[in-house]
């Protein structure tokens, strides 16, 4: 479904404001208009306990067009793998918070701050199957043009994640120009080909494809 139109957000995300340091503001709220007025900023929302804290990565992590890799290893796993977009959107949201990993940080109020974005067309998810149909890792972000800003992934099989990740390249590479936003860089998402660019240059790139055409999701 095309996003739903949003009204305007009380609340302002001005670069030039920000300090240099990869958490830029804390308060504000979880409402869509503001969440989706921040990440056209380039900030997101990640609480800490009870505040709710907003980040915008000195150095961010980023997936460009023609930086994909894919291992040998990944290729045979890919043929063992079928993908869906939009199915299970909440079934990836809570495999994703689940509190026994390691770093778990999707609090109740972030999963329903971003299955209401879902319901309203600007969160997706890509959902990694197996050869049964069963749901065994997947992705979700937020779609904003030409940009999709990745927040979680998680796998219940080897290389579902990874797998899950080539799919929404696919899915993105519809499109003349892109930008696959993972946040930070992991050693895992390096190995991806995901790259680290400044605050500076992320803000520079995604001003246009924020606004551009954005890939079919449904």
């Amino acid at each position: 479904m095309k996003p739903v139109p949003l009204p305007p957000s009380p609340w302002t995300f001005d670069p030039r404001d920000w300090p240099q340091d990869d958490c830029i503001a804390y308060g504000a709220d979880l409402e869509p208009a503001t969440i989706v007025e921040a990440y056209r900023h380039g900030a997101f929302p990640m609480p800490d306990r009870d505040l709710l804290l907003w980040w915008s990565p000195l150095e961010r992590g980023v997936l460009r067009p023609g930086d994909l890799r894919i291992s040998r290893s990944l290729r045979r796993s890919l043929r063992g793998f079928t993908f869906t977009v939009d199915t299970d959107f909440e079934a990836v949201i809570d495999a994703c918070a689940d509190p026994s990993r390691p770093g778990s940080w999707i609090t109740a109020s972030i999963r329903s701050a971003y299955l209401r974005l879902h319901d309203l067309g600007y969160a997706h998810s890509v959902e990694t199957r197996d050869e049964d149909g069963r749901l065994v890792g997947g992705l979700y972000g937020l779609g904003l043009g030409s940009l999709f800003a990745g927040e979680s992934m998680f796998h219940r099989r080897t290389d579902a994640s990874k797998a899950a990740l080539v799919a929404l390249v696919d899915r993105m590479s519809v499109l003349p120009e892109w930008l696959i936003d993972t946040q930070w860089q992991t050693e895992h998402l390096a190995t991806l080909g995901v790259q680290v660019v400044s605050r500076e240059s992320y803000l520079a790139t995604i001003e246009t494809l924020v606004d551009r055409p954005a890939p079919v999701w449904d």
